[in-house]
């Protein structure tokens, strides 16, 4: 039996003391990713060193200790391995090349070609596998499949979504191609991840909470049911961790309608109603609001103690209901842990 943590309450065991990383836990809030990012040159750059980015992954477990790393990548290099541009503008994130037509998803990539691109992210995973202690889980993921789609339609990021809500209502043919393609694309790189040494995997939606009704079903369950399938078929005993952010009601049931084993939780919703709604079913991971990474003080003590508290009675892994801030102090970061470790 595993003594990796993570793994144990990924497994559905529930522990004394919950496991701990955190989304984003390598990033710009940490002077050392600072100097690396700035030694690599620009973002992408240092997403596609295998050297470097394996060591802004290891950063903040020598720092912190957490219970898992996380492979540094970004949920776009998927979408320009299928052949879309990628770039990013300084101080306002991702641009991509748009896709909006049937046309425009038939001249990606075929899957299987994919990897190329791609091979310098398992290249860290590689790295990653070795260099990690032992008692560290290795985490790989991607985005889902919607939230990838959000951006390839637009080309950025956007509020509401909305270039993406309007092609699957104008053009639904092209909007599912679109979909399906991401999803099989994804099955193949995680697929990837998991046999250069990923332990775990999880699917970041981060925009799930803009799809209702029916379009939820479509476009956030089931594609991501069909990736666990696939992923679990080819890799027996694989955890994966999916992450629906902002669903709401959308997470009573989604780790049954998925094949999840783990439900990430954001924090708009209490830890109380996660337990009660979600955690019924199996692990949690959360929910932590990441602002008290930056506010800090006795706020950030109590709430971790509530989220330690509320989620105590099942398997739980604690994180943060998002990825961490550049403003975060780090000093913040060790007292949260220590506060987990001290309940």
């Amino acid at each position: 039996m595993t003594t990796k943590t993570i793994l144990r309450a990924l497994a559905g065991e529930t522990l004394p003391t919950p496991p701990i990383w955190m989304m984003r836990q390598a990033g710009r809030y940490l002077p050392e990713y600072r100097a690396t990012r700035a030694q690599a040159g620009d973002f992408l750059s240092l997403c596609y060193n295998s050297d470097l980015a394996a060591e802004v992954t290891l950063q903040p477990i020598r720092r912190f200790g957490f219970d898992a790393a996380i492979l540094f990548a970004d949920i776009l290099l998927l979408p320009q391995a299928l052949g879309a541009d990628l770039w990013f503008e300084t101080g306002e994130g991702p641009r991509l090349s748009t896709i909006t037509t049937m046309e425009g998803v038939r001249a990606l990539k075929p899957k299987d070609a994919i990897h190329d691109k791609l091979a310098p992210i398992y290249e860290t995973v590689r790295i990653l596998s070795r260099e990690l202690p032992a008692q560290t889980t290795l985490i790989g993921f991607a985005g889902a499949p919607w939230t990838v789609a959000t951006y390839m339609i637009a080309g950025r990021g956007t509020k509401d979504q909305g270039p993406a809500h309007a092609l699957k209502s104008t053009d639904r043919a092209t909007f599912s191609t679109l979909i399906d393609v991401i999803t099989e694309a994804t099955i193949d790189y995680l697929s990837m991840q998991v046999q250069a040494g990923a332990e775990v995997v999880k699917l970041f939606d981060s925009w799930a909470g803009s799809l209702k009704g029916q379009d939820f079903t479509d476009f956030a369950v089931k594609p991501t049911a069909r990736i666990i399938s696939a992923l679990k078929a080819k890799h027996p005993g694989l955890p994966v961790i999916a992450f629906p952010r902002e669903a709401g009601d959308g997470y009573i049931g989604f780790a049954a309608a998925t094949g999840a084993d783990c439900v990430a939780i954001d924090n708009s919703v209490t830890p109380e109603w996660a337990a009660e709604h979600v955690q019924v079913s199996g692990c949690v991971q959360g929910n932590l609001a990441p602002h008290h990474m930056v506010t800090g003080g006795d706020d950030l003590v109590r709430e971790t103690l509530r989220v330690v508290k509320a989620f105590r009675k099942g398997p739980h892994i604690f994180n943060l209901g998002h990825g961490i801030t550049p403003d975060a102090n780090p000093d913040n970061v060790a007292l949260m842990i220590e506060t987990v470790r001290g309940a």
